[in-house]
C-alpha cells in the first residue's frame, strides 16, 4: 500500500499505534465491529518485528501447560492454551488466501534423553485439558517423521502464515472499512480528557480518540516498566527454494523441548525456514553480525533433526529482537500509568496468536464489554 504521514489533526473513536501484526489484527477487529479508526506507525507498515517473525503459529506457549498450571492456576494456564487453538482459526479466517495461510500438525520433540519424561508429563496435561494430542515413542516418530528422537507430542492444530503479508491484507481491509493509516507519523506523548485522549504527534499535529491502543511491540520498553519483558536475540534462515518434500511427512511444524528451541516449517513457496539460537544479545550491530555463523549452525541442527533432508542453500538469513516474560503471557489490556489507554503486547514465541487474542479482549473492552479472558493477560496479573 502507499501510504502517508499525518497531515492534520483528526479525531476518531478509536487510535492504534504500531502498524505491525499486532495493530493490524486490532484495527481489523474494531474496524469489523464498526468502529472508527486512527492507526499510525512512526516508520513504514510492517516493517519492524513484524518482517522478522518466523511465521509459525501454534496454541502453545513458551511455557509448558504444566509450569504455567504451578505459575498462574490450572483453570487459567488450561484457558490460555485452549485461546491459542482460537487464535489459529481466527487467523486463518482473517487470512484469506493470498497470505500463505496453511493448516499443519505441529511436533514438539524431546530435544534429549532427560527431556522424555517432562514432555510425557506435559502431554498428558494438555491431554486432560482437552487438547488434541498424541504421543509418539520414538520409534514411531522415526518410522513416521524420520526423526531419530525419543518421542514427541503431536498437536493436530496448527499453521503458518506470511505476517508482513497478513498485516498488508488487514490494513487494506480496514482502510476499505473506513480506517485512516498513517506512517511515518510518531506519537510523543498523550494526554487524557474527560471523554477521551488527545495524542501529540512528532509533526505537531494532535489526534483525538476515545481511547488509545499500544501494539508497538518491544519498544514499548521505552514507556512502561523494562521488567515485565527480557529482551534476548532470535536468528532464521530460509533456504532456496525445494522441489521434493517427501522426506517432510505432513510439512509438519517442528520445534524441540526445552528453553532455547531449534524450530523449523515450510513456505507456501516451497523453502525451508529454520529458526533458534536465541543468545542474550542486545545489541543490534553485535546480533547482526552473528547472522552468517548462527544460520550456518542451525542449518547443522536441523540435518542432525531431519538426517533424510536434503543439504540446505541459505537464500537469507536475519535476526531480530525476541522478548519473554516470566510466565511465557502476553500483556493485554489497561495499565495504572495509561489512563484511556490499553496495550497489545504479544511477548513471546507465539505473538501473532496473542495478537489475534488481543485484538479481541481490546475491542471488547474499548465496547464497554465484560471479557473474561482480561485476567489472564493484565498487567497486574
Amino acid at each position: 500500500q502507499t501510504l502517508a504521514s499525518l497531515e492534520g489533526d483528526v479525531t476518531c473513536g478509536a487510535l492504534v499505534g504500531g502498524g505491525g501484526i499486532g495493530g493490524a489484527l486490532l484495527v481489523h477487529e474494531l474496524g469489523l465491529r464498526g468502529i472508527d479508526c486512527v492507526l499510525v506507525d512512526r516508520r513504514h507498515i510492517a516493517f519492524g518485528s513484524t518482517s522478522a517473525s518466523t511465521g509459525l503459529l501454534q496454541y502453545e506457549i513458551d511455557k509448558p501447560l504444566v509450569k504455567l498450571i504451578d505459575l498462574v492456576g490450572r483453570a487459567k494456564a488450561e484457558r490460555a492454551y485452549l485461546m491459542g487453538v482460537e487464535a489459529i482459526r481466527y487467523l486463518e479466517r482473517a487470512s484469506g488466501k493470498e497470505c500463505g495461510f496453511t493448516r499443519r500438525p505441529s511436533l514438539m520433540i524431546a530435544k534429549d534423553k532427560s527431556h522424555v519424561a517432562r514432555l510425557r508429563l506435559e502431554f498428558e496435561a494438555r491431554l486432560a485439558a482437552g487438547l488434541d494430542v498424541d504421543w509418539l515413542e520414538g520409534s514411531e516418530l522415526k518410522k513416521a517423521y524420520g526423526i531419530p528422537r525419543l518421542g514427541a507430542i503431536r498437536s493436530a492444530i496448527g499453521g503458518e502464515v506470511d505476517p508482513y503479508r497478513l498485516a498488508h491484507r488487514l490494513l487494506k481491509l480496514a482502510s476499505e472499512r473506513g480506517t485512516r493509516i498513517f506512517d511515518r507519523t510518531e506519537l510523543i506523548r498523550y494526554t487524557h480528557e474527560k471523554r477521551g485522549v488527545v495524542a501529540h504527534t512528532g509533526n505537531n499535529f494532535r489526534i483525538r480518540a476515545k481511547g488509545i491502543f499500544f501494539a508497538t511491540g518491544y519498544e514499548i520498553t521505552e514507556l512502561i516498566p523494562k521488567d515485565i519483558v527480557q529482551i534476548s536475540s532470535t536468528y532464521a534462515f530460509v533456504s532456496e527454494p525445494i522441489q521434493d518434500f517427501s522426506w517432510w511427512k505432513q510439512r509438519a511444524l517442528l520445534w524441540e523441548s526445552g528453553e532455547a528451541y531449534l524450530y523449523a516449517r515450510t513456505t507456501s513457496d516451497g523453502r525451508v525456514l529454520v529458526g533458534g539460537e536465541d543468545d542474550g544479545v542486545q545489541n543490534g550491530d553485535r546480533r547482526d553480525a552473528r547472522v552468517g555463523s548462527k544460520s550456518l549452525a542451525l542449518a547443522g541442527l536441523f540435518q542432525k533433526l531431519m538426517p533424510d533432508s536434503p543439504t540446505l542453500s541459505v537464500a537469507f538469513a536475519w535476526a531480530g529482537a525476541f522478548g519473554h516474560t516470566k510466565d511465557g503471557l502476553a500483556y493485554i489490556g489497561a495499565h495504572d500509568g495509561f489512563p484511556r489507554g490499553c496495550f497489545a503486547l504479544g511477548f513471546g514465541g507465539n505473538g501473532i496468536t496473542f495478537s489475534a487474542m488481543a485484538a479481541q479482549i481490546l475491542a471488547d473492552l474499548h465496547q464497554g464489554k465484560r471479557s473474561t479472558d482480561a485476567s489472564i493477560f493484565a498487567f497486574d496479573r
